[in-house]
Parts: structure tokens; C-alpha cells; sequence
């Protein structure tokens, strides 16, 4: 039997739904962020081995590392808001009180989602064009573009619902990483405290 936690109990059934869905979808977007990176560290090992030890020319890691690291930070994206792990300056938030620092919350979530959603329709633009005419690389290894660019539109969408999870239920906890401006660790308080 699962327990809705009380900050997701104001929300109607499909929104609570909604929102675990798309908390889940983006725990697996840092699954296969994580993944993808491992497997661009082996790829480059493997490409260290085979030019400086066999002496033989590579001919699709390089390539193949740059796509899967760009996919890597693009599908990784929903993971990090899902963690609230962006770079941000707590200054202005710790200085307003909860009212204030909610509605700049959303003001600031709502701006990230409207450039997100503009990220999504030119990369979706890109990626259908380069499907379309069957853009190459170029390169030895001729990689058809459409697929390293999929991952503009893919990233950038999961990390609009993402975004919209967090503006549904804004005090959600997320992971082990506190929200923003609610509390300081402890090393913060011991660097603020006159000594």
C-alpha cells in the first residue's frame, strides 16, 4: 500500500500520477547520463590502447566519445532538476521570506521552462532536418546527424516535465538534496558563525 506524501496530497490523483511518473522517467535519464558516460571512459580507453599501443588509427571513438558525452549532459538534464542539483545563488532566496522565495521559485521555473521549451523546438527543427536530408558527418565514420542530435529535443523535453513536476509540487523533496534556500548544511552555518 503506498502512502501519498503530504506534499503531493493537495494535488488531484492524475497530477500526483503525473508527477511520480515523471520523477521516475527522470531517475532514469541519470541512469543512462551515468551509463553513457562509463561507456565513453571505455571507448576512450579503448581508442588509447589501439593508437599509442598497436599504432593503429582510430576511426570512430573520437567522434563517438564527443556525441555520447553531449548526450550524456542533455538526457542528464531532468536527473539534475529531479535533484535540484543546478548552479544557483541562494542569496536572494535566504534573504526572502517563504511567501517571497516561493514565488521567485516559480517565477525562475517558469523562465527555465519557457527557454527548455524553446531548446525543444529548435532541436527537434534540427534533428528533423538532418533526418530528412540525411545529413553526414563527414568524417571516416559518416555518422547519419539525425541521431546525436535527437538528443536536443529528448533532453530538453524530459527536462520541461521535469520542470512542470516541480512547479506542480514545488516543496516535493527530491532525493537526498534539499530545495534551495531551505537550510543550510552545516559547514555553511560554521563558516557564517563569527569566531
Amino acid at each position: 500500500m503506498s502512502i501519498t506524501p503530504p506534499v503531493l496530497s493537495h494535488l488531484p490523483a492524475p497530477l500526483r500520477l503525473f508527477v511520480r511518473l515523471v520523477r521516475a522517467i527522470s531517475q532514469m535519464c541519470g541512469v543512462v547520463s551515468a551509463l553513457l558516460i562509463v561507456v565513453s571512459v571505455l571507448i576512450t580507453c579503448q581508442l588509447i590502447f589501439v593508437r599509442f599501443v598497436l599504432g593503429e588509427s582510430t576511426i570512430w571513438q573520437t567522434e563517438a566519445v564527443t556525441y555520447m558525452m553531449i548526450a550524456a549532459t542533455l538526457i542528464g538534464l531532468p536527473y539534475v532538476q529531479f535533484l535540484r542539483g543546478h548552479v544557483n545563488v541562494d542569496l536572494l532566496p535566504l534573504a526572502l521570506p517563504p511567501a517571497g522565495r516561493r514565488i521567485l521559485g516559480a517565477l525562475v521555473a517558469l523562465g527555465t521552462l519557457a527557454v527548455a521549451l524553446i531548446m525543444v523546438f529548435y532541436g527537434y527543427e534540427l534533428f528533423h532536418m538532418a533526418e530528412s536530408r540525411n545529413w553526414r558527418s563527414g568524417t571516416v565514420w559518416n555518422v547519419k546527424l539525425w541521431i546525436p542530435y535527437l538528443a536536443l529535443p529528448l533532453g530538453f523535453g524530459l527536462y520541461a516535465l521535469q520542470l512542470v513536476a516541480d512547479l506542480l509540487a514545488p516543496d516535493a523533496p527530491a532525493a537526498t538534496t534539499p530545495h534551495p534556500g531551505e537550510r543550510f548544511d552545516a559547514a555553511a552555518e560554521d563558516a557564517m558563525r563569527p569566531h
